[in-house]
């Protein structure tokens, strides 16, 4: 069974992100990620939401500290930037980084951080289309008024992975993406988000072979990452369960599915550290096996 593991990069100051970027990558872990909300609301952050660095930034200081962890992420959503300031931070990022970036991006779906930034939530889907596309145009070199923006290390550009569970977000990785990036969801966080419910594994290997199905009936025959965030450690929840995860593992790569992207606590530098190195000790020679 090969997969791959993206972890999710704790917030601190520059060294501490270093710091848990070096930890990740010494437990052997192969990513790690970062959300993006640049302008979440207070009700949002009071309700269960998080705070976030500028995702280029954070993993910028991850990128200066490591040399082979792959920086995610986990999702960038188009709708909120110019789509050439955009493809110039991704490029940058993945120079800088010597072709290390994973670019997760997503429609969005908080309507309140749509508000704070001037763009209409119910543009969202059309503005993700348009977005990616010139994001597409100007990594090839091509944009307005013949503006060349430095190319990306990876050609044609970083792999795109789409997430979201819903048919549309599905039709999209086919389409532009090379990933496809479900998340666990109970029917009633599916509605309070406007996705499709993926709360087992049965759901999730009907929505990997819908997708197999559509790839061939469209003649796609280029790989298609799938990430998945394991049912024993949501991303809303702090849980060390090396046990749990790995038969979480196990289940999920046997219908397809070839990145984990997981959170682990993080109270101080010093406590990630070893629990990361710790959980990697404790499962990756067991999944790997």
């Amino acid at each position: 069974m090969t997969l791959k593991y993206s972890v999710e990069l704790p917030l601190g100051q520059p060294d501490e992100l270093m710091a848990c970027a070096i930890a990740i990558e010494s437990a052997g872990f192969d990513a790690c990620f970062v959300t993006d909300h640049p302008y979440p609301s207070r009700t949002w952050l009071e309700t269960g939401g998080h705070a976030t660095l500028d995702p280029f930034v954070a993993l910028s200081f991850a990128a200066a500290a490591t040399s082979r962890l792959r920086l995610h992420t986990n999702c960038l959503v188009p709708a909120y930037r110019n789509p050439f300031l955009a493809a110039k931070s991704i490029a940058s990022l993945d120079v800088a980084s010597r072709g290390r970036v994973i670019l997760g991006v997503a429609v969005g779906y908080l309507e309140a951080e749509f508000e704070g930034l001037d763009v209409p939530f119910e543009e969202r889907a059309r503005r993700f289309d348009t977005n990616v596309a010139a994001m597409k145009r100007a990594w090839a070199g091509y944009t307005r008024d013949n503006v060349v923006l430095p190319p990306p290390a990876q050609q044609p550009h970083p792999p795109i992975w789409v997430g979201g569970n819903s048919a549309a977000a599905m039709r999209r990785a086919l389409a532009v993406g090379d990933g496809w990036s479900p998340f666990p969801a109970s029917p009633r966080t599916a509605a309070a988000v406007d996705t499709a419910a993926i709360n087992d594994v049965e759901a999730l290997r009907r929505g990997i072979a819908r997708m197999r199905e559509w790839s061939e009936e469209t003649g796609r025959t280029a790989p298609l990452d799938v990430c998945f965030t394991p049912f024993s450690h949501p991303g809303h929840k702090s849980v060390v369960d090396p046990d749990a995860f790995i038969a979480d593992a196990r289940e999920l790569a046997a219908v397809g599915v070839t990145w984990l992207a997981f959170h682990l606590p993080s109270p101080s530098v010093a406590e990630f550290a070893d629990t990361v190195g710790a959980f990697g000790a404790s499962v990756l020679g067991r999944v790997r096996a």
